[in-house]
């Protein structure tokens, strides 16, 4: 049993909180919030052990009425696996707290990649993870970039791939980003810091990208361009996709047709505050002229490093294989969307755990 703790439960620590709770073969030990607000409250609703990320602000919490179990510092002494899920920048002034507790962690993909031994993702990171101390789950749009274009490159080989990102101005809960009224390149520069995260995964890729920020909180969208080393066809490549555990092809007579509609699907289906796990390709945009490959697709900005995140623990903590964790993982969470509207009636091929 792996005894993990998650510094921060804001968007990303608290679905990161449930997911290690929810494993058979992880323990959650607890969370830390700075302050006593109504994510502490819902912390302690949920039955996770509070603890207080700043030495000083205990007393701020009792005086709320919010018990505390300790701790940072405590929290770490008990822990095998630390899940940094601080705001961006905050994980470099933990790091060294962490190493001074001699305790592994897991990085999300706001920090520099210099943080860690490596960063990861599950489908598409090598042996570089192995044995590592310290991961960093690379970004939301990383992450979904590095599983398509993962299989991809070991399918058909990768010459250029070409990416404009429309991401999401701010998360819901994010009222200091807006109101917006605009739509504003992020950053005007190109290649945006996309790209490169992404080779961090895959060094071999040549990847150019561009981003936009728009008004909206639901979703990123991907516009795809990649030119592959050999000739194939759009019914490869949905062949391909459909294999791919965390990807979910949006059949064309579904009648989903953006970032709202897909997040009411996930909820009408019962996914945990409407998210979204998976990358979400439209089937109907995945087409093929030569060698060049198009495709849109969106990620879920709020939920789709979750699953990396336990899969990084295990690397760090475990012996489990990575094909092994990725089924445990996917198959606890529910990762995987079967529509009835797809061919055949599943869109992707299923993933079971040996255990």
């Amino acid at each position: 049993m792996t005894r993990v703790g998650v510094n921060g439960y804001g968007t990303i620590g608290k679905r990161v909180a449930d997911a290690v709770a929810a494993q058979p073969d992880m323990e959650l030990v607890g969370v830390t919030k700075t302050s006593p607000d109504y994510g502490a409250e819902a912390a302690i609703r949920r039955g996770y052990d509070l603890y207080a990320a700043i030495d000083d602000r205990v007393d701020e919490f009792e005086a709320a009425g919010l018990t505390v179990s300790g701790t940072l510092a405590n929290l770490l002494d008990a822990v095998d696996v630390i899940v940094d899920c601080a705001p961006s920048g905050i994980g470099e002034r933990n790091q060294p707290v962490y190493e001074a507790h001699d305790t592994p962690a897991v990085y999300q993909g706001g920090e520099d990649a210099d943080i860690a031994d490596a960063s990861f993702n599950a489908r598409a990171s090598g042996d570089e993870v192995v044995g590592a101390d310290s991961l960093r789950v690379v970004s939301c749009n990383s992450t979904g970039l590095s599983r398509i274009l993962a299989p991809l490159d070991e399918e058909f080989g990768v010459e250029k791939s070409r990416v404009t990102l429309v991401r999401r101005g701010g998360d819901p809960s994010e009222t200091d980003r807006g109101p917006i009224n605009d739509v504003i390149p992020d950053p005007t520069t190109i290649p945006s810091h996309h790209g490169p995260d992404v080779n961090e995964i895959l060094p071999d890729i040549d990847i150019d990208t561009a981003a936009l920020k728009a008004p909206m909180t639901a979703m990123h969208t991907h516009s795809v361009n990649v030119t592959l080393d050999t000739e194939t066809s759009a019914e490869a490549v949905r062949d391909l996709l459909s294999e791919q555990s965390r990807v979910f092809q949006i059949p064309e007579q579904a009648g989903i047709d953006g970032a709202g509609t897909l997040k009411d699907y996930a909820s009408d289906l019962g996914r945990p505050r409407g998210d979204i796990w998976e990358n979400c390709v439209w089937e109907k945009s995945v087409s093929v002229e030569g060698r060049d490959l198009y495709l849109f697709q969106n990620v879920h900005q709020e939920a789709d490093v979750v699953p990396e995140n336990v899969d990084a623990i295990r690397t760090i903590a475990t012996d489990v294989s990575r094909s092994e964790s990725v089924a445990r993982t996917n198959e606890v969470l529910g990762v995987g969307f079967d529509s009835l509207l797809a061919d055949g009636g599943s869109v992707q091929a299923p993933m079971t755990a040996d255990d």
